[in-house]
């Protein structure tokens, strides 16, 4: 009998060693969840062999993450087992939602074989769901002491004995029933039933939090425990930790790697390039004003790029703010008619955000044909044309583009939450927002712009009231988490950036064109010229007289807003000599105008010349350097019938800096500029380009008549 036994034990080593087709992984998942789903791909990626028991059964094991539960899972596994009679097979029992393994089957076989037993548990450092049974465990030398139900590895026979006297109902613990059976000697002895004390084969990250990192090395990515110098390989996200497992399947098995980048991100994509207009998936696009937001009209402009079929989306806008309403209707009135169809909340209806949103997805809901919701926050500046194309593609159940504030680490998603749910940063957050690391991660947050399946609205989504009213995105997010539904954020692109709202006035006419603080990227690509940023590399500024230079500092928008801005405020000064606006209070050589600092555009107007004048100036006069401090500034208006011209003059400056605002010959006649001391005049000022030249001494200077139309001019006295 001795012999015999040696003999099979030896046999059954070999098996483990070389045949590991006769290891089957055994799991229950009641619906296919995108936890499964994950589980099924990482058994994929190393072949193992996975038998899925109590599809589309209901779920009745409780909510044994809170509260003890679990015991379907005994029940359809003993019922599972029923016909298997090969003695040699080895059973592989684990949790699939919310586990992940991060090697093969030899490894494990191997790591099972030098347990010398014949059923080996996971471990936990903690005691669940009986504190009172601690005492019953045995004393371990070193290593986790308890008992972890999520993960077990065995034989047939005794899998069988293991689980033969369950006779609970499904809502018992499976845990308390295993820990039972463990804790009892004899049944321990007569199974042969040990604990992975040191987590060579399972992980359980509740309580080990602190004990693990991953690691990256030779294109691999493991878990590794540092406690106990193991390399795991399955780990399981059990109890509170599912936030934790998603952030590691990021990266085990390989799913990112340093060498590789993203492995599977082009995996179960869904193609729209071979698609006729009439096959595009239809689109419901929820519009949020929910602040006064700079660059409203520039929102627009690039929702109409986006490139969809137009008669394939339908928009949905709610409007909180009567300030926009003026850019949300002349939207509509210029280009509604282009969209499948069009809902419009306005201010007067007094909905409140959360109540927006819910509405905006159960449009989608109640819509069978609506096949995606994409929520798009008014201060997202989409520069991405393709950003719903790339999305779509993407096909997943919730999905955002990463947008980030410029110059800083803010972005619409969070790596990590703390622990009473709010933002905490993630170990790979920087390296993912600075592009570092690029591929598409599960994130628990996502807000601002994001894509959600219409098909999951109707089914893992019914409940309408997905977002609240005291923080409705913290609310939303907690809702998809709780489903256990994945939100995923990609930086595969770059689609754009978020405005800063703060400190947005709506005193002006043309707001935006105080945002040069706030927002100067988006104020750049408003109101300075296209060709700006040429300037030196292209050799584009001129030198029309001795040392006046001539280039393009504002574009046609900043120009006509300058003026409308101007006309708007309309406190023109007379033209006569006394001027209580200045120092001293007597203009020597007056004009019709009205100063930066009237409009409360001073500290705005200097930045703007500290930013794009002085790098030109100092560029042309070098080793001369200035901070760009002026005591005058201001709009000059040159009319026939009220001043059309100025005398010869030197200006109080070191250097004069004079924006055309308007075009000669479309919106006035005459005009320029003419220095006498080199009898050179400039005639055909350009709408947008500055003069820059040296203002007292040398550049005695006269304004030419304007013989017709308006004619408009920035002057900013440098350095007086």
């Amino acid at each position: 009998m001795h012999v015999e036994k040696l003999f099979f034990i030896i046999l059954n080593s070999s098996v483990m060693l070389w045949f590991p087709d006769k290891l089957l992984v055994v799991t229950v998942a009641t619906k296919e969840t995108d936890g499964y789903r994950r589980f099924l791909r990482t058994a994929k990626h190393f072949n193992y062999t996975v038998k899925v028991l109590g599809r589309d059964q209901k779920w009745k094991g409780g909510d044994y993450m809170s509260a003890p539960g679990g015991g379907q899972k005994v029940r359809l596994l003993k019922e599972g087992l029923k016909e298997m009679k090969d003695d040699g097979q080895i059973i592989l029992f684990i949790d699939s939602y919310d586990v992940v393994f991060a090697s093969g089957p030899k490894e494990l076989l191997k790591k099972f074989q030098q347990t010398k037993h014949r059923v080996v548990f996971s471990s936990e450092t903690l005691i669940w769901p009986d504190r009172h049974l601690e005492d019953k465990y045995p004393h371990v030398r070193e290593g986790n002491r308890f008992l972890g139900s999520g993960g077990f590895i065995g034989y047939l026979p005794n899998i069988k004995e293991l689980i033969a006297n369950w006779t609970g109902d499904d809502g018992d613990s499976d845990q308390l029933f295993f820990t039972k059976v463990y804790t009892d000697q004899s049944k321990r002895k007569s199974i042969n039933i040990t604990l992975d004390n040191k987590c060579r084969l399972f992980q359980n990250l509740h309580g080990a939090l602190d004990d693990v990192v991953l690691k990256f090395e030779d294109s691999q990515v493991r878990l590794r425990n540092v406690l106990y110098d193991t390399l795991p390989v399955i780990v399981h996200g059990n109890g509170p930790t599912k936030l934790q497992i998603n952030y590691l399947g990021n990266y085990i098995p390989n799913t990112w790697t340093f060498e590789s980048g993203c492995t599977v991100c082009h995996e179960d994509l869904r193609s729209l390039t071979a698609l006729q207009e009439n096959e595009y998936p239809l689109v419901v696009i929820g519009i949020f004003i929910q602040q006064p937001t700079p660059f409203v009209t520039v929102f627009f402009e690039r929702l109409l790029k986006l490139q969809h079929p137009k008669n394939k989306i339908k928009l949905f806008i709610f409007n909180k703010e009567a300030h926009h309403q003026r850019q949300v209707r002349s939207f509509l009135k210029d280009y509604g008619s282009l969209y499948e169809n069009v809902t419009v909340i306005e201010p007067e209806e007094e909905m409140d955000g959360a109540a927006s949103r819910n509405l905006g997805l159960d449009l989608c809901r109640r819509d069978q044909d609506c096949d995606y919701f994409f929520s798009l926050d008014i201060e997202v500046v989409l520069k991405n044309k393709d950003t719903l194309k790339i999305l779509i593609e993407q096909n997943l159940p919730i999905v955002a583009p990463m947008i980030t504030r410029a110059g800083r680490l803010w972005s619409n998603f969070w790596g990590a939450l703390s622990g009473d749910g709010y933002y905490a940063r993630s170990e790979d957050y920087v390296d993912i927002v600075q592009g570092r690391r690029v591929g598409v991660w599960n994130v628990p947050y996502v807000s601002n712009v994001y894509l959600v399946k219409g098909s999951l609205l109707r089914r893992e989504l019914k409940d309408y009231e997905l977002f609240s009213s005291s923080d409705p995105d913290m609310a939303f997010c907690h809702n998809i988490r709780n489903k256990g539904i994945f939100m995923y954020v990609t930086n595969m692109h770059t689609f754009g950036r978020i405005l800063s709202t703060e400190n947005y006035q709506t005193g002006h006419l043309h707001n935006d064109l105080w945002q040069i603080f706030e927002n100067p990227v988006d104020w750049e690509e408003r109101y300075i010229h296209e060709n700006y940023t040429r300037i030196m590399k292209d050799k584009l500024i001129e030198n029309p007289c001795p040392d006046v230079y001539w280039f393009p500092v504002f574009s046609t928008v900043a120009c006509n807003h300058m003026i409308e801005e101007m006309e708007h405020y309309g406190k023109w000064s007379g033209g006569g000599n006394a001027d209580n606006r200045i120092t001293g209070g007597y203009e020597n050589v007056p004009t019709i105008d009205i100063h930066m600092i009237q409009i409360n555009f001073e500290k705005e107007w200097q930045k703007f010349l500290v930013e794009y004048v002085v790098p030109i100036t100092e560029k042309m006069f070098p080793g001369y350097y200035t901070k760009a401090h002026f005591e005058l500034a201001f709009v000059v208006r040159y009319k026939p019938d009220e001043q059309p011209s100025l005398r010869p003059h030197h200006d109080a400056s070191t250097f004069t800096v004079n924006i055309a605002l308007n075009q000669v010959d479309l919106d006035y006649q005459g005009g320029g500029c003419r220095f006498l001391r080199y009898d050179c005049s400039i005639q055909a000022p350009r709408k947008g380009w500055a003069l820059l030249h040296p203002g007292r001494l040398t550049h005695y200077h006269e304004g030419l008549p304007t013989t017709a139309g308006v004619r408009y001019i920035a002057v900013s006295f440098v350095d007086p």
